[in-house]
């Protein structure tokens, strides 16, 4: 995910945007695999919709104008949020809390940042190239600078959507930035023992002499 966002950071090119809906693609496939499915048909049925579905916005992407490209956005969005609902449920099933829990949170909340910066990208090429006001550029880097701010509640100002769908949704990552970091992650933390789990992972509890 850091690569998706450094490649958005300092290239513009239209094959970033394929690039990215790989990553994606891929990752989700891992959250597939580590997710526990009853059946095994149904895991490889939900892996081959993921490639068919990367195949048709590739050929969306590239034949079907602003168009393809807000579809190609807006399933690279749905990809995102089906990964941190995949990573989500994985925190809240398992049974301790472990450091990996609190990086899996950390990199949910990184995700969202870039999911709902698929989604300004879509509502980009939806409303006829128009997002920010004042005529600011939309692009990758600028929806992914503008998604984080938003998501930290830092907002510059130097960027402002124009139109009230994208003041909408803008509002709605504001919150729920604040809301993950004072519940989810401040949850996570507090219940955090190292010691607890320094003795499970010794194979003696934390108090048994040595």
């Amino acid at each position: 995910m850091i690569c998706s966002y450094l490649l958005s950071a300092f290239v513009t090119s239209r094959w970033v945007t394929d690039t990215q809906i790989a990553l994606f693609t891929m990752a989700g496939l891992l959250a597939i695999r580590s997710v526990r499915l009853r059946r095994a048909r149904l895991r490889l049925i939900i892996s081959a919709g993921f490639v068919v579905s990367l195949l048709m916005i590739l050929v969306a992407n590239h034949q079907l104008g602003d168009t393809g490209r807000g579809v190609a956005s807006l399933w690279g969005g749905l990809l995102l949020l089906f990964i941190v609902v995949v990573i989500l449920h994985q925190i809240l099933a398992a049974p301790a809390v472990t450091v990996q829990s609190i990086y899996a949170a950390i990199s949910a909340y990184l995700i969202i940042g870039l999911m709902f910066s698929a989604f300004y990208g879509a509502m980009y090429f939806f409303q006829g190239r128009v997002f920010f006001a004042g005529g600011q550029p939309g692009n990758g880097a600028n929806f992914q600078y503008f998604s984080f701010t938003t998501l930290t509640t830092l907002g510059y100002g130097d960027f402002t959507a124009k139109y009230n769908p994208g003041r909408t949704v803008a509002m709605l990552e504001a919150m729920t930035g604040q809301i993950f970091l004072a519940t989810l992650v401040a949850k996570l933390v507090a219940t955090f023992r190292p010691t607890a789990a320094a003795g499970r992972n010794s194979g003696r509890e934390p108090d048994e002499p040595g």
